[in-house]
């Protein structure tokens, strides 16, 4: 079981359509803890996720993956974080 408010967060390259890039990026910002901090307009972006678990992770990766006009979805970065309110 996981400690009380820990959080997983993760760093994604996203590639999308070019085409359909609006429609990518506003779909990745609809969903709950996704972030995107960066897009180019060949389709590349710097997305983050925010999650309560590893599952949650891995379903909000797949829901990536899944959404039309996403072309690829790579995991770059990943941490678990027990005490996000803790400085390091």
């Amino acid at each position: 079981m996981e400690a009380t408010g820990a959080i997983n967060i993760s760093s994604l390259i996203v590639g999308a359509q070019p085409a359909m890039l609006d429609r990518v990026r506003a779909g990745l910002g609809a969903m709950p803890g996704v972030e995107v901090h960066a897009c180019s307009d060949d389709g590349r972006m710097i997305v983050s996720l925010e999650t309560n678990s590893e599952r949650s992770t891995v379903d909000t990766f797949e829901a990536i993956r899944q959404l039309e006009g996403v072309l690829s979805a790579a995991l770059v970065y990943h941490q678990y974080e027990t005490d996000p309110d803790e400085e390091a």
